[in-house]
């Protein structure tokens, strides 16, 4: 089911708060920052322990504050006023190329609001996407989450890669997970080195290296 579309801004924010927390949590602050500021200038404005108050549920707070109002505050400085609806008239590559100019704002980050606020054909690398690639053999075990970003997205065709990302979050939380994967009831596992390996040479593997490889 596709998620729920959110102005640009919006997903900015709600994709760092999505950061080391679950789905649940970084909702959970993302509706209470609204509720406590209903707009982007009044977060900018406050006082940095109100805002990482209202985002407390979603963990790291104090750091995901700061990290917010940097973003919000560049963008003001940029565009006159708390918007990014211009973005929509830029090609991916250069929408891409702003979003990753704004603090703290990487290719993961970048790549969502691409995918879910603005229909581009992006492919995010998230913990699960990048685990359940690791241990597919599509990417060498020691890759970063960055520069998976970069091997996986050109390697995607672009009319699956909204579906396959969400496909890949969706196994990587129910049968591949980071501890105890379910590889005896995985419909990949004849095609995962990982998972058709024994069980104690698996788990020698660590939790999201290939056999015989130590984790990156």
């Amino acid at each position: 089911m596709p998620k729920p579309l959110l102005p640009v801004i919006d997903e900015v924010v709600a994709t760092v708060l999505s950061q080391h927390t679950s789905d649940v949590n970084s909702e959970r602050a993302f509706a209470r920052l609204k509720e406590r500021f209903p707009t982007w200038e009044q977060v900018a404005d406050a006082p940095a322990e109100h805002v990482a108050e209202a985002i407390r549920c979603g963990g790291i707070a104090d750091q995901k504050a700061r990290r917010i109002q940097q973003i919000l505050t560049a963008i003001e400085e940029r565009e006159g006023r708390i918007d990014l609806g211009r973005l929509h008239d830029l090609k991916d590559a250069a929408a891409e190329t702003y979003l990753e100019s704004l603090p703290g704002v990487g290719p993961k980050t970048a790549a969502c609001v691409l995918l879910f606020a603005m229909g581009r054909a992006a492919f995010p690398v998230d913990t699960h996407v990048h685990r359940v690639a690791i241990r597919l053999g599509w990417i060498p075990a020691n890759t970063t989450a960055d520069k998976a970003h970069r091997l996986l997205a050109p390697r995607v065709p672009p009319d699956i890669r909204y579906d396959l990302h969400i496909a890949m979050i969706t196994h990587g939380r129910t049968f591949c997970r980071a501890q105890r994967p379910r590889c005896d009831a995985c419909v990949l596992r004849d095609l995962c080195a990982y998972g058709s390996a024994a069980p104690n040479v698996r788990s020698a593997a660590g939790k999201t290296g290939r056999p015989g490889q130590r984790p990156g």
